[in-house]
């Protein structure tokens, strides 16, 4: 016999009796970025590969390790995606999105990267992004978060932390780079192997180290505070006063970065501890230098990205899908030959009256038993039972399979009023 073939290690199939929660966030977020103002924008999931290399670096181990690089029969060298921030940007520069404009976009999609699969961390995975053009204000990086806090109150996700800092201006950030790796030169011997590669190509990045060992010599590191001038110091205090009046808390945590030279200023964090190690499940920041390293004008920009599989993993542990609305409102129940020849042609005018109505015809026949056994499997509240007796009368039978109600017989003529008025769930 031959070998089953299996799913590629860290890439996952989404089963139906998973695919509610997902539809429920994608659903939830696409409603609230819509009500700010956001447009959709939908980009492919493989592009050239200078468009990572020249936008994250050659030196990271995004680049280094983690993408997924072919060429094609062109001989081109392609990529799967591994972030979306830097294909929106093209596609913006592409399509003529910044020339004098404002954007307010987001996106949804899968991303790869070759890492060690772990609980919220895989090697496919699904982020939804949202970048902004045109704006250099701190009232663009306040609304992001407040966004983001938004978010969090319509899926019922509580209990995460916002950590937010400045990286400052590339000119400050040049003079602490230097200081920074002055001051870690002096611990060379006892820098893991990660630190020692970053030392003089992106020291900010020691600080974002998770190893228990370099804890003590990055907590003695320079911090970037006492190298901002006053207008960013003037920009971040605006952010935080924005966010202090919302009454959304924070935490600043000077240690947060993002080693890449296209950030500046502003840069956030939402944090949980429900996921152990992988705790960060939305990552925002600043990047006023990416569109003209892509080739485009100086065009200021922030966004930030959100992991789906974390953020569903979160809502998992603290039980917000446990009262989903099922994905079936009623099961049309069909015992007899003249229940089978119209029983399709039924369904069909109900759901011309009621188009929200999520109805399930049963096919394949099978006995009344058999047919409720799976009416009871699908969800749904109500099954609707046509039997050849029901036909002669023109009538159906209702019976509430959730609730502790009479069976009742409802005319056909009447049957879109009295369906509407059990108002379903969305």
């Amino acid at each position: 016999m031959s070998k089953n073939i299996q799913a590629i290690r860290g890439m996952h199939d989404l089963l139906p009796d998973q695919s509610p929660r997902w539809q429920f966030l994608e659903r939830t977020v696409a409603q609230v970025l819509k009500s700010y103002g956001y447009s959709e924008i939908r980009m492919p999931v493989v592009e050239s590969t200078d468009l990572f290399k020249r936008s994250i670096g050659e030196v990271t181990d995004i680049v280094e390790k983690e993408m997924y690089t072919f060429e094609d029969r062109n001989g081109d060298s392609l990529t799967l995606r591994p972030e979306g921030t830097a294909g929106c940007v093209r596609a913006a520069l592409e399509h003529g999105l910044l020339h004098n404009q404002t954007q307010r976009l987001w996106y949804f999609g899968q991303m790869f990267r070759h890492e060690r699969p772990q609980k919220g961390r895989y090697r496919q995975f699904h982020q939804i992004g949202v970048e902004t053009y045109g704006m250099s204000g701190p009232d663009i990086d306040a609304e992001l978060i407040l966004m983001t806090a938004r978010l969090w109150k319509e899926l019922g996700i509580d209990g995460l932390e916002l950590q937010i800092n400045t990286l400052g201006t590339p000119d400050e950030r040049v003079i602490y780079r230097d200081a920074l790796i002055a001051y870690f030169e002096q611990f060379t011997d006892r820098l893991d192997e990660d630190a020692q590669r970053r030392l003089h190509t992106n020291p900010l990045r020691i600080l974002d180290t998770k190893n228990p060992d370099m804890a003590e010599i990055v907590a003695g590191a320079p911090t970037l505070d006492a190298y901002l001038g006053d207008e960013s110091k003037q920009h971040f205090d605006a952010i935080c006063t924005q966010l202090d009046r919302a009454g959304v808390k924070y935490v600043i945590n000077p240690r947060l970065v993002r080693g890449l030279d296209y950030y500046s200023r502003t840069v956030f964090e939402w944090v949980t501890n429900l996921l152990g190690a992988q705790g960060t499940v939305c990552a925002g920041g600043r990047y006023d230098g990416l569109v003209t390293q892509l080739g485009g004008r100086e065009t200021p920009a922030i966004g930030f990205a959100m992991g789906v599989e974390r953020l569903i993993a979160v809502m998992e542990e603290l039980g917000r899908f446990d009262e989903l609305s099922p994905p079936v409102d009623a099961y049309l129940v069909l015992a007899g030959d003249q229940a089978q020849v119209i029983g399709l042609g039924l369904a069909e005018q109900l759901r011309d009256g009621i188009p929200s109505l999520r109805l399930m015809t049963h096919c394949g026949g099978g006995s009344m038993k058999s047919q409720f056994k799976k009416a009871d499997k699908s969800g749904a509240p109500i099954a609707l039972v046509l039997g050849d007796q029901e036909v002669e009368s023109e009538q159906i039978a209702v019976k509430f399979l959730r609730d502790q109600r009479d069976q009742e017989m409802v005319a056909w003529d009447d049957l879109t009023e009295f369906l509407t008025s059990l108002q379903f769930e969305a």
